[in-house]
This record gives C-alpha cells, structure tokens and sequence, in this order.
C-alpha cells in the first residue's frame, strides 16, 4: 500500500519554540565559585563564553567575545561589578548584564539598575532558579530575586512621584527621573486598560513574588506568568521591570 500523503504539522500557538541559548560571561574574584557556576551552566547547555576574575577583565572579555549576557558580581578588585556594568553598557548597550551576588543592600541594587544591569540575582538561589533567571532574560524579562522587586518598587515610586528631591538633584539619579520616570508618566497618560488577570499578576509581581510564586497563587505556569508579564510591558510600552515597578507603585500596589 503506497505511502499516504504527507501532511503539514500543525503546532499550536501556545507552545513557542524554546529561546536559543545564551553565550554568558562570568565576572566573579572567586575562582572556585567560576568554575562551580561554569560547570552549572555547562550541564544545562548553557556556553559560557569566558570568564574575568574582576571587572576590568569583564570589560576586556565583553569587548573581545560580545557575549549574549554578563552575570557579574559587585565586589571585585581593580574595578567593582557596578562600574564595569556602567562602562560595558556605555559601550555595547545592548549586551545584557545581571548582577549575581550575595549582597541584600538597597544602595547596591538600586544603583545597579540605574547602571544598567538587567536583573539582580542572589547567589543563594538554587540552580533551577538561575537557569530560569537566564530564561527569562533572552526573553526580555529582567530577573530579580524574590523580595527584591518590591525594593525597587518603592524606590522607583518615589522617584516618579516626585519625593526625595532633594536626592534628585544630584547628578547620578538624573537619568533615572528622566528615564524611568518619565517613561512611567507617559504610560500612565496613555491610560492603558489591562485585564484583571494582567492586573493580578502585576499586583503579585509588585509585592515580591516569584513567577513560580504567582503562578501556584493564580493556578497558572511560571511560563504564562512570563507571557503576562511581557504583555504588560509590551502594553504599557515600558523596556525594563524597574519602570513597570514605578508604574505598579504609582496605582498604590506597593506593600510596605
């Protein structure tokens, strides 16, 4: 009996083909924690493009390898994480950096984001949770530690809203009120209608939650979570989740 034609497979719209990995750089003056994270990434078929043992060599290595994304520590000899972050992004704006570190203090993540790092990760989070973190960077989400969101939301809150002011006349917080600021206040002139479930999972992102977290809460996957969260700043026309932070504090979801 011949062969029936063959027929074209059809692949439903909900299963998005999975994102290419990334080329990641490490930046860390811990030798033994490189190598730890290197073998990591490795198992998960994540390749590692190189790896600087302080942040001058983070700048030399982004330069000569052009890396897909840079997980990079603050404290480091030479040149701290923060300001090879700066300096990198000035250069090649679009490579993706995300801060991978132990320290939990305000001033870090705060002027983190505001130098231009993607996403601040905690070094005591488990190995599925970095790989996720890496996932969601590819696919424009900027990870950050549970917890942490909600710091930056009120930082950001009130640098939208206009307190502080008299921090906001120093010079390094001038992009930020003209950046992110600005680009909440436009967002909220447009007057943008989400859906209650867009609502929701903004609500929850506002408080700290994980994905995994908002997803067990909604009865939905991490995944869809992701999807929302991407609508959301795709609606309210905003590039990073520090401005939709701003823009979830500005509707009074901030939880102190």
């Amino acid at each position: 009996m011949p062969d029936s034609p063959s027929r074209p497979v059809s692949v439903s719209p909900c299963l998005d083909p999975p994102s290419p990995r990334p080329r990641v750089l490490l930046a860390d003056d811990h030798r033994l924690l490189l190598e730890g994270l290197s073998n990591l990434l490795e198992a998960h078929h994540i390749q590692v493009a190189g790896m600087a043992k302080d942040g001058l060599e983070a700048i030399q290595l982004a330069r000569s390898l052009h890396p897909d994304l840079i997980l990079m520590d603050i404290r480091m000899p030479h040149c701290s994480g923060l300001e090879a972050t700066r300096r990198i992004k000035a250069e090649m704006p679009d490579t993706k950096i995300i801060i991978l570190t132990t320290s939990t203090e305000d001033q870090d993540l705060f002027e983190a984001v505001k130098s231009g790092a993607c996403g601040y990760l905690l070094k005591s989070m488990d190995a599925d949770e970095l790989v996720e973190s890496l996932e969601q960077a590819q696919q424009g989400i900027p990870p950050f530690s549970p917890g942490l969101a909600a710091k930056l939301l009120g930082e950001f809150s009130r640098m939208a809203g206009g307190e502080d002011t008299e921090t906001r006349r120093r010079g390094d917080t001038e992009r930020v009120r003209h950046g992110e600021a600005e680009t909440v206040r436009h967002a909220q002139a447009e007057k943008v209608q989400l859906t209650e479930r867009q609502g929701q999972v903004l609500e929850l992102v506002a408080q700290g939650l994980s994905y995994k977290e908002i997803g067990a809460r909604l009865h939905l996957s991490p995944r869809t979570v992701k999807y929302h969260m991407a609508e959301i700043m795709n609606l309210l026309h905003l590039e990073h989740r520090a401005q939709v932070l701003a823009y979830a504090g500005k509707l009074g979801m901030i939880k102190e």
